[in-house]
């Protein structure tokens, strides 16, 4: 691992082992089928060409494969993957020594590239374009800009918030794509793909019972394999068994559509402190004492995507399916209907 990677394993023993659960190759990637289709032929044609890969930008909700897709991406390329994040690019001189460092046809990875420094991303824009980086010499009027070479590199942006990336940056991406929530087949093969890399044994009927309550995401399931194998080995078991996980899951709180404690309060809260809804965002902030941030980029869009919530001019709205889900009746003569 490189000087400037942030995924430092040795201070994180449980992200070296999130790490030992990601592929290594597209071939080993589940889902996201059209995305892996895509980036295939982009590999093979810049291979083929001897040429750099376009830059790409990874956009979507956390936990949905993003890094692990920039390191497939370098994998598959043949060369290495450098990694950091845009709040560690505080200065130019931080850029300037990371793309210096880079080998030809090299990787550089930068996780939550909407928080870039204004100021560093503009640099950015000629190393990414013309593979050139400025630089000041001397002060004051004897001072003039010379272009230090780069060598020819791909940058890969993750972003869970695209319209936070500026016109500018956006527009010198040449590969935009959004990463969707998998389907819970998919996550029942990465959690039996997990689980015989941890060299656990699952039955299937548990492996589709936690990727049904994986929200959607590969993070969580392997996160709830974890916790899960932390029950069987506690109670002697030396297979994970569909009647392990559901009670693993009472004791988890994680019900069956995969709420979490979190999930539930903010549905419970607009339903019983503002009739259901229409209710801002900063109110519910301010409800819950939980950041607006972590609330729209957390736990809204898995809400959205299972349709309990829904996101209207005047404010959030919680659904019939919402109320039908809590075991709550819909209530009546606050206009709760009339918005569906």
């Amino acid at each position: 691992m490189d000087t400037f990677d942030t995924l430092d394993v040795k201070k994180r023993p449980e992200d070296a082992l999130e790490l030992g659960l990601r592929p290594q190759r597209l071939s080993d990637f589940i889902g996201q089928s059209k995305l892996k289709q895509k980036l295939s032929v982009y590999v093979q044609a810049a291979k083929e060409r001897g040429d750099n890969l376009d830059h790409i930008l990874l956009f979507g909700p956390p936990g949905l494969g993003k890094t692990t897709i920039a390191h497939i991406v370098a994998n598959e390329l043949g060369v290495l993957c450098h990694v950091t994040s845009g709040p560690a690019v505080e200065r130019k001189g931080d850029l300037a020594g990371m793309l210096t460092n880079l080998d030809e046809r090299e990787v550089l990875f930068i996780d939550e590239i909407h928080r870039l420094n204004p100021a560093v991303e503009e640099n950015l824009y000629p190393a990414m374009e013309d593979f050139e980086f400025d630089i000041m010499i001397g002060q004051g009027p004897h001072s003039r800009s010379v272009k230090l070479p780069l060598k020819p590199f791909t940058l890969i942006g993750a972003t869970t918030r695209t319209g936070l990336v500026s016109a500018p940056m956006l527009s010198r991406f040449g590969i935009v794509e959004r990463l969707n929530f998998y389907t819970a087949k998919e996550l029942q093969k990465i959690v039996s793909r997990s689980a015989g890399i941890l060299n656990m044994d699952i039955q299937p009927d548990a492996a589709a019972e936690i990727g049904r309550r994986a929200r959607g995401t590969p993070r969580i399931a392997n996160r709830l394999l974890r916790r899960i194998r932390d029950f069987a080995q506690v109670q002697g078991m030396d297979i994970i068994t569909l009647d392990l996980v559901k009670k693993s899951m009472v004791v988890l709180e994680i019900d069956e559509m995969g709420l979490d404690p979190m999930d539930t309060r903010y549905l419970l809260c607009i339903i019983d402190k503002f009739d259901g809804g229409p209710v801002g965002i900063d109110t519910i902030s301010a409800a819950l004492s939980e950041q607006k941030d972590t609330l729209e980029e957390v736990y809204e869009p898995y809400l959205l995507q299972q349709g309990l919530i829904k996101r209207t001019p005047r404010g959030r709205v919680v659904t019939n399916r919402a109320y039908e889900h809590l075991g709550r009746p819909v209530i009546g003569g606050n206009g709760q209907k009339e918005l569906f």
